[in-house]
């Protein structure tokens, strides 16, 4: 019986039953789609995105029931909104990003200062980070 294997590109290939198994897991040549590879790490660092929008917004809480009181009250609401803003930001680019054609070489100018703009926010994403962990978000339930 014939099975069908799909490449990165999207081309199917029909083999019969006699071509070895070792033999279907190789790349035969095939090229690979630009466009797709990208789509793929876009949609990986945009899980990653949202998934430190949740932390810091359950930050955002942690630190808005310690209320001002709190030592760190001020500098932490205000790194948590920097993180945030900046997440948004990179998020709205990562959207941009993967809409463009990469096999389109009069967007690759674009493209690329997009992504070093998108890769030199989320290093400032992750200072900032640094900086609220430093300054300890505590839960609200343990004052003291």
């Amino acid at each position: 019986m014939a099975t069908e294997r799909m490449e990165m590109n999207g081309i199917g290939e029909r083999e019969s039953e006699e071509v070895s198994a070792p033999r279907r897991r190789r790349n035969l040549g095939g090229q690979l789609n630009m466009n797709h590879y990208a789509n793929k790490k876009s949609a990986a660092e945009s899980m990653l995105d949202v998934a430190l929008l949740m932390a810091n917004a359950s930050q955002l809480k942690a630190v808005l029931g310690q209320g001002p009181d709190f030592t760190f009250y001020y500098p932490l609401i205000t790194l948590i909104s920097i993180s945030l803003s900046l997440q948004i930001i990179v998020g709205i680019l990562l959207i941009f990003i993967v809409k463009w054609n990469l096999n389109d070489e009069s967007m690759h100018n674009k493209l690329n200062i997009m992504e070093n703009v998108a890769t030199a926010l989320v290093f400032g994403i992750v200072v900032v980070n640094i900086f609220i962990t430093a300054f300890g978000v505590q839960n609200p339930n343990s004052k003291s």
